[in-house]
């Protein structure tokens, strides 16, 4: 809507939608108009009902509001995401900021400003990607044996040995702690240990004779 506005040092302003229509839209000297859409529009004002031909015209212009965009997009739990619209001059957002870090998928708004003042939305939905659930088996073997770990959950494993692939041998000489990263077929990681027990052989002696 816009708000006319008129004035008279003598008489009463009256508000037309032509400049010959005896239908009177209202009075006073501010006119509010129905919601336009985008568009020139004419008013008339007149402060002399009998003199239809001094009726004043004012008119209107309504913009269109710009068409904002902008691309939602998936991310990581702990992982930030940028918002990118265009469309407009200017942006506000719901989240205060282009920078997100949602917890949970969400769905942000987007506000454009054009060089005229006027608005537009989007809606960005920002989801969040489950960690995979990895697991990785113990092993208890004895010394000098190898022991194979097994890794579950994920896409794609990496071991802090270097190895790659659910499964890896490993020989250690004592106890030792490894360490997998699994990845998601989104790309997010999560971890899990597993442990080599070594367990030594006994010392078997035996008694010489003569």
């Amino acid at each position: 809507s816009a708000i006319l506005s008129a004035a008279s040092a003598t008489n009463t302003i009256t508000w037309y939608a032509t400049s010959t229509s005896t239908a009177v839209l209202g009075t006073g000297t501010t006119y509010t108009t129905p919601a336009l859409s985008a568009g020139t529009y004419t008013y008339y004002a007149s402060s002399d009902a009998c003199m239809p031909n001094q009726r004043t015209a004012i008119t209107v212009t309504a913009q269109v509001g710009p068409a904002v965009t902008a691309a939602g997009g998936s991310i990581c739990p702990g992982q930030s995401f940028t918002i990118v619209p265009s469309g407009a001059v200017s942006y506000s957002y719901s989240s205060g900021s282009p920078v997100v870090s949602p917890m949970t998928t969400t769905v942000y708004t987007v506000t454009g400003e054009s060089s005229a003042g006027c608005t537009g939305t989007a809606t960005v939905q920002v989801t969040v990607n489950a960690l995979p659930s990895v697991s990785a088996t113990s092993s208890t073997v004895c010394s000098g044996a190898t022991a194979t770990l097994t890794a579950s959950g994920a896409s794609t494993y990496t071991w802090s040995t270097g190895a790659t692939g659910a499964n890896v041998s490993v020989a250690p000489s004592s106890t030792t702690q490894y360490t997998v990263s699994g990845t998601s077929s989104s790309g997010c990681v999560n971890t899990a240990t597993a442990s080599v027990v070594v367990t030594p052989g006994p010392v078997i002696t035996v008694a010489g004779a003569t």
